[in-house]
């Protein structure tokens, strides 16, 4: 099937994020020493072992939420870490000043990342641009840190490819207005396995959807979605009529798995051809 507009997330789906994360996390472990002083250290490790030991339940905990599995990546495993360890300290208990906390650790060290693409990346965005398909990346992470990413890449056609940074796709809100298509959407999604919801009314991330399709005037029905991470890329577009490729990594949980095989027009690649094929391009 050919599409008329595709969109991409892009950490964990366009770059290797395990790879390229040891140097934000020298600096995110730098800015929290500062935060809580000598001695975290402790807290830190036997968070990371609950966290290792159930990803899918000790998840990335937003306003109360679990709004993805903690082990997803490197920037979500370091978020889910230290709220659990602001929690065992009984620190920023104001929902909105860890938000705050959170959101400025997590800015201000993502650049300090190292980028390492997937080894297809440039070939399939490339292939992407040249076909004629509008091509949009929307990313949690802030626009120009990810243009300078895809800068380096240096794809042919770069001017054609969009960036809509900060999409907030964690954030289970309404959006703002409410249309009809958004009011249609359940609240949650049960997956077999998993001993919680799905949360799929992600309004900050559907204004973007809704922007983006406003402004090309394709369907989400003629809409291919590709991310790494089911519930923050693909949960709510799936649900809205779009089609949606699940990128794998290592780390992929069996329950993202289980929810791709009970979605219509959902399927899961090894690497990135897996959308040039579902595109017509390979």
């Amino acid at each position: 099937m050919r599409y008329d507009l595709v969109l991409l997330d892009f950490d964990g789906t366009f770059t290797d994020v395990e790879k390229e994360a040891g140097p934000f996390f020298e600096a995110y472990l730098a800015d929290v020493r500062e935060i809580l002083g000598e001695g975290f250290e402790r807290d830190w490790e036997e968070a990371n072992a609950v966290l290792t030991a159930d990803p899918a339940n000790h998840g990335w905990l937003h306003e109360g939420r679990i709004v993805a599995p903690g082990n997803a990546d490197p920037y979500l495993r370091a978020t889910v870490i230290i709220n659990m360890v602001l929690d065992r300290r009984g620190l920023y208990l104001d929902g909105d000043a860890r938000t705050e906390l959170l959101q400025g650790l997590y800015h201000r060290n993502y650049p300090k990342a190292d980028t390492v693409f997937r080894p297809d990346a440039k070939r399939v965005v490339e292939a992407l641009l040249e076909s004629g398909i509008p091509t949009y990346v929307v990313t949690n992470s802030a626009t120009h840190d990810v243009q300078a990413k895809i800068d380096r890449l240096a794809p042919r056609g770069r001017e054609r490819l969009a960036v809509h940074g900060n999409a907030k796709k964690f954030f289970v809100v309404d959006p703002a207005p409410v249309d009809p298509r958004f009011a249609a959407l359940p609240a949650t999604m049960a997956v077999s396995g998993l001993g919680r919801p799905i949360y799929l009314r992600r309004g900050h991330y559907y204004e973007v959807l809704r922007h983006i399709w406003d402004e090309t005037g394709v369907a989400p029905e003629r809409t291919l979605v590709a991310g790494d991470i089911f519930e923050l890329d693909l949960a709510l577009p799936a649900h809205l009529g779009a089609h949606v490729q699940l990128v794998l990594k290592d780390r992929t949980e069996e329950f993202e798995r289980q929810a791709m095989r009970q979605l219509a027009n959902a399927e899961t690649s090894d690497g990135l051809a897996g959308i040039l094929a579902r595109v017509g391009l390979d």
